[in-house]
């Protein structure tokens, strides 16, 4: 659980005293030396902290965000800045070659309890040398008309002053208007706006341009219809699992309401009626926190994680769902490696992969031996570093790991790729984005994509990342939705729709078919959406937390961090 909204402040108690940073200089020109030094001083008359330096995307000249091109700050984090005090930041530009010439911008932010206390501007250029004089330049490819979102492909054609080809000549590419769509160093144009956009191509002292007619995406549209939901009221609701006619959700933390409990209970719930859930068992365990539940694909077994538990051992319980409706405890599995608490679990075969919490290297990945569910047994183990773990997911040998500031690592544990198993995990990759928290991740195979979630940052942003090949994992389009943070995520990936739990905002359904770049939401690529519950509030009596989607038999069920398990009916 992230840094979401929380209806706890009291308005008897005195005002906080007024956070007053500033940047010296106020702002930075980055030349050909990607790396700059600032101060931030805190010129107010308290002590503040921790303060949180955050980047916020690249932009170019129209105000579209730049995939891959990123600002870094060192450190990211200063625990207190007393009054009158600065502190030296180094900041670092990065700007992959896909960034072609032109101006950008990339705004740095010096947040306090999630809210932004001074902004710092910084720009840069991009000048790709001029190569040879280019006599005549013709653009070939791509395609006259486009739907928005839609990815052409541009190509040139270049002769010199002796009417001789020009093999690979540089090329500056452009769209005019510049809000009409993102356009790459490689001549690729993503159109964002419906209208006719100018391509245009620059090399030598020659140009050429041609038209692009933008029509509507026409993505499918349509809205969610509350179809079931019945309050948990005593507890906060975790993570959930649905599998054939049975509902499993967690419960979290302990809540302050009269008769309140902590998290120490797995609901189970009878889904025949797929829209009318009936509770029909609890089993309650040693914890604070149940955050994650899973059901093997078999669905012969399950696991529930352990955090905070009142003997310090945490651990998992095993569940044996002979009867999915009453399931039984096979063994609580603890060790000193776990003690810490498990956040997260995967199961895949007779492995489970568990997410231990802390920054050291004994914490991290678990993997366990569950062959005989009542003695499991630890076989491997990985530490990415510099960050702690928060979630895994495997699919096709492939395990996705979301080590928040460290990046998505890619391990091979059975693909073959690397020569990885799940008694030994190879990495294959890693990618960090600077200043993004990388919370869950979920890898499309077919598409070629992993989805990544940040549930702290504001507003909120899901990124795409590009791996079909594996080895070079590449960031090329984002999500963003103002006013509140993405939690979970499910994909629907047949009929290609995303369904995207964003805390306070509740539900977004986002076509996500074709081919991904740019920013996804300037696309028309937005189906439906649903606030459930009112207001979206966190932590509170009522009001929308949306913590995670489950598309189910053709409906949504999602589980609130406030009010327990809903039930939607998509009408697309």
């Amino acid at each position: 659980l992230g840094a979401c909204s929380s209806s706890s402040d009291d308005p008897n108690q005195p005002a906080e005293p007024a956070v007053e940073f500033e940047f010296t200089p106020a702002s930075v020109t980055f030349g050909e030396e990607r790396s700059r030094a600032v101060e931030l001083t805190n010129t107010g008359d308290e002590a503040a902290g921790p303060v949180e330096l955050v980047a916020l995307g690249v932009t170019d000249a129209g105000g579209n965000e730049v995939p891959g091109a990123s600002l870094s700050v060192s450190p990211s984090e200063v625990a207190t800045l007393n009054a009158g005090v600065s502190r030296a930041l180094t900041l670092t530009l990065d700007v992959p070659g896909s960034v072609g010439s032109g101006d950008y911008e990339v705004n740095l932010e010096a947040r306090v309890g999630g809210e932004a206390a001074a902004s710092l501007g910084t720009s840069f250029s991009v000048v790709q040398d001029e190569g040879p004089v280019i006599e005549t330049l013709e653009i070939t490819g791509g395609a006259p008309q486009a739907r928005q979102g839609e990815v052409l492909s541009f190509s040139v054609s270049a002769t010199d002053d002796q009417g001789q080809p020009v093999e690979d000549p540089i090329i500056t590419w452009r769209a005019d208007p510049t809000f009409s769509g993102l356009t790459t160093a490689d001549g690729e144009y993503v159109a964002y706006s419906v209208g006719t956009a100018r391509i245009i191509a620059e090399a030598g002292g020659a140009a050429d341009t041609v038209e692009v007619a933008v029509g509507s995406r026409d993505a499918p549209s349509g809205s969610f219809q509350v179809a079931w939901h019945e309050p948990v009221e005593l507890r906060y609701t975790s993570d959930h699992w649905e599998h054939g006619d049975v509902a499993y959700t967690g419960t979290w933390g302990c809540r302050a309401v009269p008769g309140g409990q902590c998290g120490n209970t797995l609901y189970v719930w009878n889904i025949t009626v797929r829209d009318a859930p009936v509770l029909t068992d609890s089993i309650q365990v040693d914890a604070r926190v149940v955050n994650d539940v899973k059901v093997r694909a078999d669905g012969t077994l399950a696991i529930i994680t352990h955090e905070s538990s009142n003997d310090g051992l945490n651990g998992i319980t095993l569940l044996d769902l002979a009867d999915p409706l009453r399931p039984t405890v096979i063994t609580r599995f603890t060790a000193p490696d776990l003690s810490p608490g498990v956040h997260n679990v995967w199961i895949e075969g007779d492995y489970a992969y568990l997410v231990v919490d802390g920054s050291v290297p004994s914490s991290g990945l678990r993997v366990l031996d569950i062959s005989d569910p009542a003695n499991p047994l630890i076989v491997a183990s990985f530490y990415g570093g510099g960050s702690f773990l928060h979630d895994v997911y495997v699919r096709d040998g492939l395990a996705f790991l979301s080590h928040w500031s460290t990046g998505l690592i890619i391990l091979d544990v059975g693909s073959g790729v690397a020569g990885g198993s799940p008694t030994n995990p190879i990495e294959v990759s890693r990618i960090a984005v600077p200043g993004y928290d990388v919370h869950n991740a979920w890898y499309w195979p077919e598409a070629g994509y992993v989805f990544l979630g940040d549930e702290i940052a504001v507003p909120g942003r899901v990124l795409v990342v590009d791996v079909n090949d594996l080895s070079n994992p590449t960031q090329v389009a984002s999500f963003t939705l103002a006013g509140a943070a993405p939690h979970n995520f499910w994909v629907d990936e047949a009929a290609e729709i995303a369904y995207f739990s964003w805390y306070e905002n509740g539900i977004h359904a986002v076509d996500v078919s074709g081919r991904l770049l740019g920013e996804l939401d300037k696309q028309a690529r937005q189906v439906a959406s649903i606030q459930y519950d009112v207001d979206g509030v966190c932590i509170a009596p009522s009001g929308t937390c949306s913590w995670a989607p489950q598309l189910h038999d053709g409906l949504i069920y999602v589980s609130d961090l406030n009010s327990g398990l809903w039930v939607l009916q998509p009408t697309f």
